[in-house]
């Protein structure tokens, strides 16, 4: 039997994808062989193309798409997925939950080289229903998506003690993860534990087989910044963490999802590090959001939180677009979320590892008066382009520039 990438360098390998890894984040691969063996690095892995997601190195971005129960246009979700791509994401997550979902999946998936997750129990419950399927539909979901080649599986791990304190009613919005909700109801209707838990075995046993990394999903956050940090979250945060150690044991890369949803902004860099103070697992954040009223901006407001969360220690960030809370996102909107979280990564990369060689670049342009080169160096330069001026001389000052009247006083 092949070993997986944590056992094979735990046994002093160093393969190939580690390499790769070391060379586009800068680290020693023995730094990033190290990680893996304890656990602070996982690598999504797909045909070549590999993303390092962790301790060390650079805050990678997540992108959302698919198809919902009320909305279909696989035409859409194709060109989402080259956006994705071409403006900088690291990783896609296909959500769908409309349609021919195995045949959307498929056809993204060959619509891009990025590592794909997915969450397969949105599959079951889309196409079985949430009062036939069984525990034995949601398992065979699992595996049919790790050999389809998925570089990585979201389960939510809501147990029987969490589903009580869900009950209690306390939240302004209770459950905001969608997995995490039909988990929840599929353990109310049936009666029983979660099934993700009862067949934890099992599925770690699909994750060897196909060296996928798990992705134990955030059922707990928060859907208001008025619903604080309560008991749900912290179980949830303690589950998460045995389960994630066992995963790791088991020789299966894992990611733990936490502090995301919607958190006040002096609440985001104490919870990130209190993750990171219970395990050195990588942390996987959506969002998260500082404020309830940027409807239709939330990329935004997300771009303040998750700027907030990288720099006190997140490593790998889900955007939001504008149309969170409205809509299934456009193509626009798509390439929009991505910009914003890219800004927000690097903005917390600034701070979590003093990276501002870029920043350097362009405030020399700058302080030439070179626009074109601001424009090329530019996140996205086509955008920089369409807003910078055809005049010789930016209009925004004209004649009374402040860096070329402070060039003529030198």
């Amino acid at each position: 039997m092949t070993p997986t990438l944590i056992q094979a360098v735990q046994k002093g390998t160093i393969p190939s994808a580690v390499y790769s890894i070391a060379a586009s984040e800068g680290v020693p691969p023995e730094y990033v062989q190290e990680c893996i063996a304890s656990g602070s690095i996982v690598i999504m892995q797909r045909d070549g193309h590999c993303a390092g997601i962790g301790k060390g190195l650079r805050t990678k971005i997540n992108v959302n798409l698919g198809t919902s129960s009320s909305k279909v246009c696989l035409d859409d979700e194709i060109k989402k997925a080259q956006i994705a791509e071409k403006f900088g994401a690291d990783t896609i997550s296909d959500l769908s939950m409309g349609g021919d979902i195995e045949r959307i999946r498929k056809t993204i998936f060959s619509s891009t080289s990025l590592p794909i997750t997915t969450v397969p129990v949105y599959q079951t419950v889309s196409e079985i229903g949430l009062k036939k399927m069984t525990a034995d539909d949601i398992i065979e979901t699992v595996r049919s998506h790790a050999e389809e080649g998925m570089s990585s599986l979201v389960i939510h791990t809501v147990t029987s003690a969490m589903l009580a304190q869900i009950r209690k009613r306390k939240r302004i919005l209770g459950v905001v993860s969608k997995g995490g909700s039909i988990t929840s109801a599929f353990m109310a209707i049936n009666e029983c534990e979660n099934p993700f838990i009862e067949h934890f075995d099992t599925i770690l046993q699909i994750c060897q087989d196909h060296d996928i990394v798990l992705s134990l999903g955030n059922t707990a956050r928060s859907g208001c910044i008025n619903d604080q940090r309560d008991m749900l979250q912290r179980m949830e945060e303690k589950n998460n963490v045995i389960l994630a150690e066992k995963a790791h044991a088991a020789g299966v890369q894992v990611i733990i999802e936490g502090a995301g949803g919607h958190i006040r902004l002096d609440r985001i860099a104490p919870m990130i590090r209190r993750y990171k103070k219970m395990a050195d697992f990588p942390l996987f954040v959506a969002g998260p959001l500082p404020t309830d009223i940027g409807v239709g901006y939330d990329h935004i407001a997300g771009c303040a939180g998750a700027s907030t969360a990288s720099a006190a220690g997140a490593d790998y960030l889900c955007y939001i677009t504008p149309a969170e809370h409205l809509g299934l996102p456009t193509v626009d909107a798509v390439k929009e979320g991505l910009i914003a979280f890219r800004i927000a990564a690097h903005i917390g990369d600034t701070v979590k590892s003093g990276v501002m060689a870029e920043d350097r670049s362009v405030a020399m342009l700058r302080s030439v008066l070179d626009r074109e080169g601001q424009v090329r160096c530019a996140i996205d330069p086509e955008r920089a382009s369409s807003l910078s001026d055809s005049e010789p001389e930016c209009t925004m000052c004209g004649e009374f520039c402040a860096i070329k009247i402070i060039q003529e006083l030198r």
